[in-house]
């Protein structure tokens, strides 16, 4: 096993994989890290076509949640990608900071995000204008603040420190070391609170959906002549299918790893390096998916405008004022 820095005192070791593993790792994290990018022209697709603009909530918050992971995919996830490729990080300690900082930050404002897009399949008659920017504002200060507070006043190694400067810190690593108190703190402000909301809000509108079909049905039975209407049926399988995809790629892709951040200080941090790397790009495929599970997949003026997009129509005159739905 070589070292990171071979001719520098207390360097960190080199895990090296032989290359069968390295390059479908490295294949795997750029597909990743490229989907996360292209797949967030929503970002692009709200801010060019005027008639997104008007009195629909719901776009401010899929363009601010969309402009999150994009930036999670432009600015976090090239570097972990060359320091779980390489097994060392050499971009110095203050950029080891500052790239664990943007990373717990945008992680943490996408999944504070994905609690205020609450209904987003019928937002509009849930939530005024006037709320989102403060919605928004929210969702981007309370991860800042508390990322960057933990990080450079280093709270997350309260309790902890003398363990992590003997047996933890190296030269050419990056670990992010979190003591007993604040891994549960910092878990369930970042996952297990956001979490629990999440749920409680997609489960009340699992069964107001499955309300309305039963209510589809009753009708139809008790009222011969009466059919049920396709678009109602529809709408209805349609949001109970999107409540399903949403909770569960959420729960799939963040939950072993808050798992693991809560468990390990507690089992003497025995986890080993190359399991964290690969549940953090669990987290890191949440940001992937978004753009598709909460604009493409719902809307379909979304998927419209995607299409005009990639077909180079937005460079036409007027392209701005195209019609995306009624």
């Amino acid at each position: 096993m070589d070292l990171c820095y071979e001719a520098l005192n207390g360097s960190c070791w080199k895990y090296t994989r032989p290359s069968s593993v390295q390059v479908p790792m490295l294949i795997t994290m750029t597909l990743t890290t490229f989907v996360t990018i292209i797949g967030n022209l929503v970002i692009i697709s709200i801010g060019h076509f005027k008639q997104l603009h008007m009195n629909m909530p719901t776009n401010q918050l899929i363009l601010s949640l969309a402009l999150c992971d994009f930036l999670l995919g432009l600015f976090v996830m090239p570097l972990s990608a060359v320091h779980s490729w390489q097994g060392c990080w050499y971009f110095g300690d203050f950029m080891c900071k500052i790239h664990t900082c943007i990373d717990i930050n945008l992680s943490t404002a996408s999944i504070f995000h994905l609690v205020c897009v609450c209904r987003p399949l019928k937002y509009h008659s849930c939530i005024g204008l006037p709320t989102v920017p403060f919605m928004i504002s929210i969702s981007w200060l309370i991860p800042a603040v508390f990322t960057y507070t933990m990080t450079f006043c280093e709270l997350n190694l309260l309790g902890a420190r003398g363990f992590y400067e003997t047996h933890v810190y190296c030269a050419g690593g990056c670990h992010v070391l979190f003591s007993h108190g604040s891994a549960v703190i910092a878990s369930m402000i970042s996952f297990y609170v956001p979490g629990l909301i999440i749920i409680g809000i997609y489960y009340r509108i699992y069964m107001v959906a499955r309300n309305q079909a039963r209510s589809i049905n009753l009708l139809f039975n008790q009222l011969r002549r009466v059919y049920p209407s396709r678009d109602a049926q529809h709408r209805a399988r349609r949001a109970t299918i999107t409540v399903a995809i949403m909770v569960g790629v959420f729960l799939f892709c963040w939950t072993p790893f808050f798992l693991r951040n809560i468990m390990d200080p507690f089992i003497g941090y025995t986890i080993p390096s190359v399991v964290i790397d690969a549940l953090v790009w669990f987290g890191y495929v949440n940001s992937t998916l978004n753009p598709f599970i909460y604009a493409l997949y719902p809307y379909s003026w979304f998927r419209k405008a995607v299409r005009l997009i990639i077909n180079e129509k937005i460079f036409q005159n007027n392209s701005s004022r195209k019609r995306l739905y009624p």
